[in-house]
């Protein structure tokens, strides 16, 4: 299993946030098999996020995606990074703001 690439400054993992944080995608990584199931299940850049609970060992982790709950494994959620819905939207203005001057 190829081992998680650390997250760009000011984002983190999924598999990281506690409980009722809600955040939005930015960038899905891992093995091609592992991506490419984290994409079909709605977890594309762009998408929010909200963390709903843990399992009581901490594994797995349940989120809310696209409207539906997706239980997700630790080392699954570790390939999605994620960025503050505030901070992320932000600097999506931000990029867009300076890509029309």
């Amino acid at each position: 299993m190829n081992a998680p690439l650390p997250p760009p400054p000011g984002t983190q993992t999924l598999d990281r946030l506690p409980a009722g944080t809600q955040v939005q995608v930015l960038a899905v990584g891992g093995a091609l098999p592992v991506r490419r199931r984290l994409l079909e299940m709605g977890l594309c850049p762009g998408v929010a996020v909200d963390v709903i609970r843990r399992a009581p060992l901490g594994d797995p982790l349940e989120v809310r995606v696209r409207g539906y709950l997706l239980s997700l494994r630790l080392d699954q959620a570790a390939q999605v990074s994620v960025a503050a819905v505030s901070s992320a939207v932000s600097s999506t203005v931000s990029a867009s703001v300076a890509a029309v001057s």
